[in-house]
């Protein structure tokens, strides 16, 4: 991992949401940033843009499909709303100087939430989702620099940034996963997308390792991103790399659809026409290696 205790982050300008019809955040922030503030205005914009929908949801939207292939639309939102109340209670105790619940009190919360009506799941999700996203923006600048979380997984905590980096991961992608059901062309917002490739490229490398499926090719492989310096390295791990050498294909598109791929959400029904994958690889060889979850 980085070592974030040497240097700060610095800060840049960013561009967290843009206004349109098939995009999650229509605010747009331009405003110098660390990656802790950035990943947390992520948050709130893929909060935002979900809770807006909820109101309208019908009972057999609620009991309908969504973006995940086996999980109907209240139970994504019930995923993320429960999720939300363990990570307020993270949150709560990293603030505080105590270990994070075990997984005990975890259980607890996933049973309790599996047992709402869907109708209940929907409006959790925007109670306790909004109150995670508070909390983390009432988090102080020294806050947000300090906080090292232990989840006792991982080799050695988290930064504030990673952590919240690991929610907006969740958030982002099952956001989407709300709002495909409702339209069929919706898109990762192309800030989000920037931030989740930083995480992902960083301190949450570890993540594809979970997720990522190298022994679906017969090779090795790097895939460049045109234009951009990020790849695709896919040799004994999986990982997003910002150091690309030698690439054996290249990936044509938008940033957010490189979020949705390596997610397992670039189906084809959802692959804007744009896309492409020039090189010893197509689409659907990386579409096995990124199966989803």
């Amino acid at each position: 991992m980085r070592e974030y205790a040497s240097a700060p982050t610095l800060p840049r300008c960013t561009e967290v949401g843009a206004p349109g019809k098939n995009v999650a955040g229509a605010r747009v922030r331009w405003i110098m940033t660390t990656l802790a503030d950035r990943t947390i205005a992520v948050l709130r914009a893929s909060h935002d843009a979900v809770a807006a929908l909820v109101p309208d949801l019908s009972d057999e939207q609620l009991r309908g499909p969504s973006g995940a292939a086996e999980w109907p639309l209240a139970q994504v939102l019930s995923h993320l709303g429960s999720g939300a109340e363990i990570s307020i209670a993270s949150l709560a105790a990293t603030v505080d100087g105590n270990p994070v619940p075990a997984q005990e009190f975890n259980q607890q919360v996933w049973d309790r939430w599996n047992a709402m009506t869907p109708e209940e799941q929907a409006a959790g999700f925007v109670e306790y989702d909004e109150r995670l996203v508070a909390a983390y923006e009432a988090l102080t600048a020294e806050q947000r620099e300090a906080l090292r979380f232990d989840f006792g997984f991982l080799p050695e905590p988290l930064p504030l940034a990673a952590t919240a980096g690991m929610r907006a991961n969740e958030s982002v992608l099952h956001s989407w996963d709300v709002r495909v059901a409702l339209d069929p062309d919706a898109a990762l917002a192309e800030g989000a997308a920037e931030v989740l490739a930083e995480h992902l490229a960083g301190d949450l490398s570890f993540l594809l390792g979970f997720t990522a499926k190298a022994d679906a090719l017969a090779a090795p492989a790097t895939v460049e991103i045109k234009g951009r310096d990020l790849g695709i390295v896919i040799a004994d791990k999986v990982s997003l790399s910002t150091a690309v050498t030698g690439p054996t294909a290249t990936f044509v598109g938008p940033l957010e659809a490189v979020i949705r791929l390596v997610a397992g959400r670039l189906t084809a029904a959802h692959t804007p026409e744009e896309v492409q994958v020039e090189g010893a690889l197509s689409l659907d060889d990386l579409r096995r290696v990124f199966p989803g979850y």
